[in-house]
């Protein structure tokens, strides 16, 4: 999280194609200063190999960034066999070399075959999961290797985009929490070899694309009102959930943290609005009572257009 005191109050999403040799939070320090923002936050960081979209969380927007690590993902990734480092991609130390195996498309596409559906996977060492209060890449920059439980990611499919000598490039899509280097490295020894990261890009997340992401260097060409023309509502990553509607008093009282009852059917997480201004989410029981959960301060239609 991202916060400056002489900036200004900006409420969105903006959808960022990362460059290559950047850390997500570089990304996101640049692109907070081209909107003079008070607020912003990341939905899941990308190494600085990796390209690719990186939704933008600014002001209220950062409050549903937390609900976005849940997304599932999409990459196209590109691995060369026979070559491990200790980062897991190009720009770690080589720790190992193999033969490459010689293998056609039938014996790949049945070794890939074997990581679809619900697999475990053992987390890398450079990785920022934590180990008594320090993240691993900590650990692992000072020489230290930490035993790490195998732990159960989804992958909802895997395409072979192409292979041509050690390099495979494949399009996957899979859950939270899966990390695409340490899947292209067991690939690697499925195959009898090794494997490293050449190239990643994510090309999805949740409901966003990278077709609506813009480069830094786009959004610098653009002016101001371009740049805020482009931000994506606070509650769209939220379309999933159902939307309940209240009347102004029921509002004032959710605003204020009070339970209200509604005429709504069904129960759990809902989206709640006042004349179609989103006011937060909250819990539906089963007997219409209404919880707010985490409630938004923006601005409704009207006030914005009278500044």
């Amino acid at each position: 999280m991202a916060k400056s005191k002489s900036g200004r109050d900006v409420d969105g999403i903006v959808l960022l194609d990362k460059g290559q040799g950047v850390s997500s939070n570089q990304a996101l320090q640049a692109v907070r200063r081209l909107f003079n923002a008070n607020k912003a936050g990341h939905t899941g960081a990308l190494d600085p190999l990796a390209t690719g979209l990186l939704p933008l969380c600014f002001g209220e927007a950062t409050k549903v960034s937390g609900l976005m690590l849940d997304d599932d993902k999409r990459y196209q990734v590109t691995f060369r066999l026979g070559i491990m480092t200790d980062t897991g991609d190009a720009e770690g130390q080589v720790i190992k070399t193999m033969m490459v195996p010689e293998f056609d498309q039938a014996s790949l596409q049945h070794c890939l075959s074997q990581f679809t559906g619900d697999i475990l996977q053992v987390p890398p060492m450079y990785s920022a999961l934590k180990f008594q209060g320090r993240k691993l890449y900590e650990l692992a920059r000072e020489g230290k290797t930490i035993d790490r439980a195998a732990r159960q990611v989804r992958i909802d499919h895997i395409e072979l985009l192409g292979f041509s000598g050690a390099d495979i490039t494949l399009d996957v899509a899979c859950s939270k929490g899966t990390y695409i280097r340490s899947l292209a490295e067991d690939i690697g020894h499925a195959l009898g070899s090794c494997a490293t990261v050449t190239a990643l890009r994510r090309i999805s997340a949740g409901l966003f694309s990278i077709e609506h992401a813009h480069t830094m260097e786009q959004l610098k060409a653009m002016s101001d009102a371009q740049r805020l023309a482009l931000m994506i509502a606070v509650d769209t990553p939220l379309a999933d959930l159902p939307a309940v509607e209240v009347r102004n008093g029921d509002a004032l009282k959710i605003q204020q943290g009070q339970q209200v009852m509604i005429e709504a059917s069904g129960t759990g997480r809902v989206r709640i609005y006042c004349h179609q201004h989103f006011l937060g989410l909250g819990e539906l029981s089963l007997n219409g009572k209404l919880a707010p959960k985490k409630l938004f301060n923006l601005k409704a239609a009207d006030d914005a257009s009278s500044e």
